[in-house]
């Protein structure tokens, strides 16, 4: 609440008035409000198409209604709980056991789908400042050298880890990667006292190498894993935001903003990398502060500004909320009709690699 109150506190002189507010609601423009809804769906969907790739790339087959509903139902619990992001992370863990999936896969289905959203996120961001700086090179080295300096060499860097991992050849495992290691760790593994007080050291000191292991495990998977499916989840991934700026510009041309494609691209770009940090529930404050703040800099109307804020914010977070509840039930529900698939309760053999 501190937090949102501050977030408040900073663009309290750009808060227009509701009679302010309202004749600019009255104005808008209800197809461009259409299809903003169409390309939230779009994202949405692309969204769930990441899971699959990611999914069918451990072997695991998903239908896309059941991971749409999965999609909506963690992007809920993202939005509305206190450390939803780690709720919404735990569910989707869950499911995917649910599904088929081993421990250490669905692990590694979690942690790559949220790499793969950020990754992209940042693919974006340096896509956009390129194309500004190729736009206006002098202007823009003039006036931010250190950011040109940085985007530039994280960009070559980027592309050649990329050429570098299609290089590399496909080693495919035949079993989990943690799971003979797993076994060995735990036999040998010494075990804490069951009674007295905790060593604290040597708890803190299993745990961060159970941590390795896990880490190892998720590269190991990763690598492992068909490099189409790899490559479709990024490319899902970067679509996906693609979709949620389109939802942001089909908004602000709904309510008439006078910014042009790469402005409303910056201004979403930097909202969406504010969000990653896990300050409120689903960025609540923080995010419609930092909309409004960057789009009145840009020169919007602080009246059209905080439509248009308002607007993109009811279709991309507070309309999700209802939707991941009503997802939620249709899961529930098929649970309750058939029994869940659930890998088999004995270890594999050691993996040999």
């Amino acid at each position: 609440m501190a937090v949102v109150v501050l977030a408040l506190q900073t663009v309290r002189g750009q808060i227009p008035g509701f009679d302010e507010i309202t004749p600019v609601l009255a104005d808008s423009d209800l197809a461009w409000i259409g299809v903003a809804v169409l390309a939230e769906v779009l994202s949405m969907s692309l969204f769930a198409r990441q899971h699959i790739s990611l999914l069918r790339g451990v072997g695991v087959r998903a239908g896309l209604g059941a991971t749409l509903a999965l999609t909506y139902t963690r992007s809920a619990l993202a939005i509305c709980m206190p450390a939803g992001t780690a709720v919404s992370a735990g569910f989707a863990y869950q499911r995917f056991r649910r599904w088929g999936a081993d421990r250490e896969s669905a692990t590694a289905v979690v942690i790559m789908s949220g790499i793969c959203s950020f990754g992209a996120l940042v693919l974006l961001y340096a896509a956009g400042f390129l194309l500004g700086f190729l736009a206006a090179p002098g202007p823009t080295w003039q006036e931010q050298p250190v950011l040109t300096v940085a985007v530039l060499a994280v960009s070559i860097a980027g592309a050649v880890l990329l050429m570098r991992q299609f290089a590399r050849p496909h080693v495919p495992l035949t079993a989990g990667p943690l799971d003979g290691q797993d076994v060995a760790y735990r036999a040998a593994a010494p075990q804490a006292p069951a009674t007295g007080p905790v060593a604290w050291p040597g708890l803190i000191r299993r745990q961060l190498q159970r941590l390795g292991e896990l880490l190892r495990g998720v590269v190991a998977i990763a690598e492992s894993m068909p490099r189409r499916h790899r490559s479709a989840a990024l490319g899902f991934a970067a679509l996906n935001w693609l979709g949620d700026m389109a939802c942001l510009a089909a908004v602000a041309q709904a309510f008439h903003l006078p910014l042009d494609l790469l402005q409303l691209g910056t201004v979403y770009v930097a909202a969406q990398l504010v969000r990653q940090i896990p300050i409120t529930p689903g960025g609540i404050g923080v995010i419609e502060a930092t909309l409004l703040a960057a789009l009145t800099a840009a020169g919007a109307e602080p009246a059209a500004a905080a439509a248009t804020v308002l607007g993109y914010r009811l279709l991309s977070c507070w309309l999700v909320i209802p939707a991941g509840l009503t997802t939620w039930t249709f899961l529930r529900r098929a649970d309750r009709r058939g029994p869940a698939t659930r890998p088999p309760a004995t270890d594999p053999a050691p993996v040999t690699v």
